[in-house]
């Protein structure tokens, strides 16, 4: 019981983390009086006070020290912040730029661009179906870019910085709250001094935007953050090939506000690379449902059998401490004869 309600609270902690990101679209439109540069700096400055919160909440302080003495992990942090700023920066443009569609296939295409880094950089081996999706994937892009005439930029450069973020954070081992600190640690000085110095030249929209500009622009942090902790409560939850499942609820949220909310176009050639990607995906959900369910069945026969072993054990066990109860029995009820005494005088 206990289980089932873990994860119905997960599934919730799931959809709210997926919906959020979904809908920031909305969020960076308010904001479009603002360069995205400038979005982008105080998304980093204030994610960090949000994420010193969190830490000083859950009292988890013990991680910092032992990173310090840690170069090599420091520098990979580095790298992280470097690529989810590019990351950032170029979601937020395109959204302000009226390629929300775009952004969208970018999320849509980063599993598979992920399942390419596996093979090309962990050395991982791929089943039949994970290379049939990324084969239709690779369809995809060039059905888009001979239709368009130009590569899909924006969706190629969103699927390849997050995945590389995603790879590069496989070496640092630090969890969600953790490593978003760690990282918007190494953002907040470069973030800071872009501010002050659009704030010298007066291009801050900040100070001169009005309280709601100001507002919206300070909780940039709370909508980097809160979707974070979500998915992070999700992830202890539930099992992951359901949060691989829900990860396409953002992008299909994306692309629902791209058609309905800013109605950006979808000529015939969108629609035939979209719908190539849609079944790339479908190939892997299907291939990934299907190795967990055998991996699941796999390990009931497997505790099947070690149960019916260990019942072996335990019967023979039993049986060998019977023989030796009824030898030990045998032996208590036999008499022993003691040595008769002698009767006549002793001889010398």
């Amino acid at each position: 019981m206990q289980l089932r309600s873990d994860q119905r609270t997960g599934l919730a902690y799931g959809l709210a983390a997926y919906g959020m990101w979904g809908l920031l679209p909305l969020y960076w439109h308010l904001l479009d009086a603002a360069s995205p540069s400038e979005i982008l700096a105080h998304r980093m400055a204030w994610s960090l006070p949000v994420a010193v919160i969190i830490l000083a909440v859950l009292r988890r302080w013990a991680w910092i020290r032992p990173l310090l003495r840690r170069p090599g992990r420091l520098g990979l942090i580095l790298v992280c912040a470097c690529v989810i700023s590019v990351n950032w920066f170029l979601y937020i443009w395109a959204v302000n730029a009226g390629h929300v569609l775009e952004a969208s296939l970018g999320y849509f295409i980063n599993p598979l661009v992920s399942i390419a880094f596996g093979v090309l950089v962990l050395r991982e081996r791929l089943r039949p179906l994970q290379w049939t999706a990324v084969a239709v994937g690779t369809a995809a892009v060039v059905v888009m870019t001979v239709a368009y005439g130009k590569v899909p930029w924006i969706a190629l450069g969103l699927a390849f910085s997050f995945a590389t973020y995603g790879l590069v954070k496989k070496g640092i081992k630090l969890d969600g709250i953790e490593g978003f600190s760690a990282e918007t640690a190494l953002q907040v000085l470069p973030a800071l001094g872009f501010l002050v110095f659009l704030g010298s030249r007066g291009e801050s929209s900040f100070t001169s935007g009005g309280v709601g500009q100001a507002l919206l622009l300070a909780a940039c942090g709370i909508a980097t953050a809160v979707p974070l902790i979500c998915f992070g409560a999700a992830a202890v939850r539930l099992p992951l090939t359901t949060i691989g499942m829900m990860q396409y609820l953002a992008p299909t949220f994306q692309f629902v506000l791209g058609l309905t909310v800013f109605h950006e176009e979808m000529p015939p050639e969108r629609w035939a690379g979209f719908a190539l990607v849609w079944l790339a995906l479908s190939v892997l959900t299907w291939d990934a449902l299907r190795t967990s369910r055998r991996g699941r069945t796999a390990l009931r026969e497997a505790g099947a059998r070690a149960g019916e072993a260990a019942a072996e054990a335990a019967r023979a066990a039993a049986q060998a401490a019977a023989a030796q109860g009824a030898v030990e029995a045998t032996v208590l009820e036999t008499p022993t004869q003691a040595p008769e005494a002698p009767t006549g005088p002793a001889k010398p």
